[in-house]
């Protein structure tokens, strides 16, 4: 499934201690958030229509392709969900329905000297991962499907599975359901230019006021294998979302399970 005509958003610092791990804390050390635990804000990875590097779509359900160069390149596991966006006649987002969710793998090289937080999400059309399989959504809110579901991830190298992320309940966002709905929407039409920031509105506008958004809702923290080691050639990656009355964590198939593996490249 290609989603060629959504923008693609992802949301920072939305697990306590990932930021800390990845060394971007410094980042946004000028960012003030409404609320200690808040989400430092959002970001574009993909921008339908535009003319920049981030008019390149880059989802692959299989593969990951590092960059030709020294990149320091992880794992980012996290959970997508696909919006439908509303606007008013003003073009301002009212509303945001979301309809299904998937695991999502936002790679991010640890580049030096960034100016935006975008610059280090997308080089090439196997910069992300995000699986084929999605599970609807009946009801973004407590009592709903995402409740029981839990999120982790692997490396295998070398023959040998490594815990890449921890294994986190989706409930272990910080800002999640109706909380992380209406922040969204605050931020898709007032965030600025602002830091390793973007002003959003204006990639809407750009980007021809796109009716669906995928977003990458946050990373969870490194276990020791992914905090100390960056992707290599060779690696498979899994990112696994699963609903934890029906299983574990296992990367074999099973019932309400979503597995995205991807081989580097």
């Amino acid at each position: 499934m290609s989603f060629t005509k959504s923008i693609g958003l992802g949301v920072a610092g939305n697990f306590a201690h990932h930021l800390e791990q990845a060394g971007e804390l410094k980042d946004f050390e000028n960012v003030v958030t409404k609320e200690v635990n808040a989400p430092k804000g959002i970001f574009p990875f993909y921008l339908p229509e535009s003319k920049s590097f981030l008019g390149l779509y880059p989802i692959s359900s299989d593969r990951l392709e590092l960059p030709n160069y020294e990149c320091n390149a992880q794992v980012e596991p996290e959970v997508a969900i696909a919006f439908d966006i509303i606007y008013n006649d003003n073009q301002e987002v009212i509303s945001l329905n979301a309809k299904a969710f998937t695991a999502f793998n936002d790679c991010t090289i640890r580049k030096e000297g960034a100016k935006k937080i975008s610059e280090k999400k997308s080089w090439c059309n196997a910069s992300k991962g995000m699986a084929k399989e999605w599970i609807a959504i009946d009801k973004f809110e407590e009592g709903g499907v995402m409740d029981n579901f839990h999120l982790c991830s692997f490396v295998k190298r070398e023959g040998i599975l490594h815990p890449y992320g921890v294994d986190a309940p989706l409930l272990g966002y910080s800002y999640f359901y109706t909380k992380l709905q209406d922040w969204l929407i605050e931020k898709m039409n007032e965030q600025k230019d602002f830091g390793p920031l973007e002003d959003i509105s204006l990639h809407l506008k750009d980007s021809n006021y796109p009716t669906e958004a995928i977003v990458s809702i946050g990373a969870t923290a490194y276990a020791e294998f992914g905090e100390k080691n960056y992707l290599q050639s060779g690696d498979e990656v899994y990112v696994v979302v699963y609903d934890a009355r029906k299983g574990n964590a296992d990367i074999e198939e099973a019932e309400d399970k979503i597995i995205l593996h991807q081989i580097v490249l």
